[in-house]
């Protein structure tokens, strides 16, 4: 995986100017991705990235004028695999909590879920889904695709979810085709954010 300090290099190097607050965060997330996916593939562990990092993930390459960064990496996974992910992630040094409700993986010497890895269950909330293959700084991960992710963000429908919402539009995520996946109630909700930008 490509490191921030060459990141930063080889942007210097072609003239560009960089965010630096955006990009080490991103370089920040990227990396705590990178050790819980290659722990969960070596373990053959099936798991996607959903939430605000699918969501840049996508917008990202789509459009990446549009891109939002997010506080912290989601992903869906089996709960039948929760022992298999804790022990897993236990070798590649994240340690499991529960909390408020919430499964958490957190990398060694975090204080706080703001930089944890948040387990959603599948099957539990949304429908199953084939995931699509991206690359993020070289690492290749699963992503739940556009069509679920954005039932996903209309269904809790929270502040975040809706400015992720706008994100995917604005990037030209969120196709005619897209919309013809959506139940009328999501249809209105987001006819509704549309119109409140």
């Amino acid at each position: 995986m490509l490191s921030f300090e060459q990141f930063l290099t080889d942007t210097a190097r072609r003239g560009e100017a960089v965010n630096t607050l955006f990009e080490e965060r991103l370089f920040h997330l990227a990396g705590i991705l990178q050790r819980i996916t290659t722990a969960l593939n070596e373990a053959q562990i099936p798991h996607e990235v959903v939430g605000g990092l699918a969501v840049l993930i996508h917008v990202e390459e789509a459009n990446p004028e549009f891109a939002t960064l997010t506080r912290d990496v989601d992903l869906m996974v089996r709960r039948a695999d929760l022992p298999r992910i804790q022990h897993a992630a236990a070798r590649a040094g994240f340690a499991f909590r529960h909390v408020a409700g919430v499964d958490m993986l957190l990398p060694a010497g975090a204080a706080s879920a703001t930089n944890a890895v948040h387990l959603l269950f599948s099957e539990e909330k949304v429908r199953p889904h084939d995931p699509v293959r991206k690359r993020i700084h070289g690492q290749e991960v699963m992503v739940v695709p556009v069509p679920d992710l954005l039932r996903m963000k209309l269904t809790s429908n929270r502040d975040k979810d809706r400015v992720h919402v706008r994100a995917l539009d604005a990037a030209g995520l969120i196709t005619p085709e897209v919309e013809s996946t959506l139940p009328a109630p999501l249809l209105d909700r987001l006819a509704h954010i549309r119109s409140t930008e």
